[in-house]
């Protein structure tokens, strides 16, 4: 949603890139450089950039920033370093592929953790994203401390994926395991981890920035020798040591894109609402956690994924199912709606808007023992469905089908 300032940035720092005359005098440096630790300015400049994203409310060490090739070549980095063969780690879901209303207890990490003892499986940890994908939702600081508290006990990892900090738009605010962290001096710090990138909350992925936080010596060297199989190219070090060191940009930045996330969120969500499509309450993320339990025609797995093959063939949306975030209660989607432009918002609402239409106009015609009893605050709306054949090897719910355009329309001819 922000590319306008990333873009205006750049023609006005045009010193930034080697590859203009502005910025060609570095050239010779920044190409032949290959440290692992990478450009100390460019450390720096992520570990200020890592402070702002959570209000200044901690800091961090540059010299604890280990740089990978995007966030899932950290959490590969990360979990070489912490885990052995046939050593596992405990998942709260849905994630991204122990709850009470998609909310952590410590009674469902209790439970899981002990039911792993009883079929000797060792655990090495706990991850959790925060914000969650794909709740867009966060932890709040009492579940945060348990957490601590709990790795502590059993002398545990905690990883936390923390990609999602700045996407929060609206209250309450984002707690990062780090300021809960520093309250808290008799827990183990050497097992607690930060996940980062700039995937999600600069909208880079392509750029391949994946950072490792550590909070124990150890890790951070191994991490920093491994990451040897994954290096940021040094000239993109070069340009984000610039941008992410430019502290008006940064505060403009970090501004604007929470109101134009909160714009975008309230209207979509209001859009849904309107015709009769709820979504969990949310504050963080670039999606929503949609509610189509009411169009399921079964109440199974099978049956959600029987509506995920209508929605992605026929209404050419591209969803998630929940089962595909492990969610054990069928009918929850997730549904990308910031990395678009309003005219491709309003493509797929109006996809949507005919899908539900259709499913209303069909009602009348399905028998009796197929109709599902309406529940309080819910419409009583079902969808029929055709007999038509899929190929399960292309319409996995594992698998990307994304357009050019956007994770949300797939335009087919």
């Amino acid at each position: 949603l922000c590319f306008d300032l990333i873009k205006e940035w750049i023609i006005k720092n045009p010193q930034a890139s080697i590859c203009t005359n502005e910025g060609v005098n570095r050239f010779s440096d920044i190409a032949i450089f290959q440290d692992y630790h990478g450009l100390p300015e460019f450390r720096r400049a992520v570990a200020k950039f890592m402070g702002k994203a959570r209000d200044e409310k901690v800091t961090f060490d540059p010299d604890r920033i280990v740089m990978s090739g995007g966030a899932t070549g950290a959490s590969e980095t990360l979990m070489f370093c912490l885990a052995d063969r046939g050593d596992a780690f405990l998942i709260p879901s849905p994630y991204y592929p122990a709850s009470n209303n998609f909310k952590i207890t410590k009674e469902a990490l209790q439970t899981a953790y002990e039911d792993a003892l009883m079929k000797n499986i060792k655990i090495k940890g706990v991850i959790i994203t925060n914000p969650s994908n794909p709740l867009g939702t966060i932890l709040d600081k009492d579940t945060l401390k348990m957490l601590l508290t709990f790795v502590n006990a059993k002398n545990i990892h905690l990883v936390c994926d923390e990609i999602y900090a700045t996407t929060v738009f609206s209250t309450p605010r984002f707690i990062s395991v780090a300021e809960v962290l520093k309250d808290m001096p008799h827990i183990k710090h050497d097992l607690v981890h930060i996940l980062y990138s700039l995937s999600k909350d600069m909208g880079m992925p392509g750029f391949r920035v994946g950072i490792i936080y550590s909070y124990n010596d150890r890790v951070v060297s191994t991490a920093r020798r491994m990451s040897s199989f994954g290096l940021v190219s040094s000239q993109t070090q070069h340009m984000l040591a610039g941008l992410l060191s430019d502290d008006a940009f940064i505060a403009r930045f970090l501004v604007e894109s929470r109101k134009r996330l909160l714009q975008r969120h309230q209207y979509f969500t209001t859009q849904l609402a309107e015709i009769g499509i709820g979504c969990l309450k949310g504050n963080a993320g670039l999606f929503v956690w949609m509610d189509l339990r009411h169009l399921l025609e079964e109440v199974t797995i099978e049956g959600e994924l029987k509506l995920w093959r209508v929605i992605i063939n026929d209404v050419k949306i591209n969803v998630s199912p929940g089962s595909s975030f492990l969610c054990s209660e069928p009918g929850w989607f997730r549904v990308c709606f910031a990395n678009m432009d309003d005219d491709t918002v309003e493509v797929a609402l109006d996809r949507i808007r005919s899908f539900v239409s259709r499913g209303k106009v069909k009602k009348s015609t399905l028998p009796a023992t197929n109709s599902i009893k309406k529940k309080r605050g819910q419409m009583d709306l079902r969808l029929s469905f055709n007999n038509r054949r899929f190929d399960e090897s292309i319409m996995s719910p594992h698998t990307s089908i994304l357009s050019p355009q956007s994770p949300l329309v797939k335009a087919r001819t």
